[in-house]
């Protein structure tokens, strides 16, 4: 589901983020998103449709602004409430700030629209680091065993938050 909205986009809206906390206007913490990871977001995001369902993490701006959010509505509720966990039931948008922390709901969320017969499908947006937990490996084992209307997007920046994914995890293979 792509809003119109280009990368120059993106980046002006996420700067002028930035900027309001450096001036003091947003009081609780931020997390920017990687401007490498939107040349990957934006064909994503023409697959995405508006009744399907967007989990995301606390790196989630860009999500959220693609998936159909007024950026000045979005800006408001940032400085207003917090970046890290932005919901909205009526775009169909969950995220959490804890890491992994969607997964069961995602997959909660895809084994309902199976059960209903429902044509949405749940996508679920995480870190190369969440890649690598057991809570992965479980929720993605779940919905491939039950065949779930659920589609994994990973982004890799190389980050768990600030520590470099090869530190914890060791080297790809």
């Amino acid at each position: 589901m792509n809003v119109g909205l280009t990368r120059d986009d993106l980046i002006a809206f996420q700067e002028d983020i930035k900027e309001r906390f450096l001036r003091g206007e947003v009081r609780h913490p931020i997390h920017l998103c990687d401007p490498n990871q939107i040349e990957h977001l934006l064909p994503i995001f023409q697959l995405i449709q508006p009744q399907d369902w967007l989990f995301t993490t606390y790196r989630g701006m860009f999500h959220w602004l693609l998936k159909g959010v007024p950026p000045d509505h979005l800006r408001e509720w940032i400085i207003d409430h917090g970046a890290m966990n932005f919901c909205d039931k009526d775009r169909r948008i969950v995220s959490s700030a804890i890491v992994g922390g969607c997964l069961p709901i995602a997959v909660g969320m895809a084994l309902g629209v199976k059960r209903q017969r429902g044509h949405e499908r749940v996508w679920c947006f995480l870190g190369d680091m969440t890649a690598e937990t057991g809570g992965f490996c479980e929720a993605s084992k779940y919905a491939w065993q039950h065949e779930l209307p659920i589609t994994w997007v990973t982004e890799d920046n190389g980050l768990s938050t600030n520590t470099p994914t090869q530190e914890v995890c060791g080297p790809k293979r």
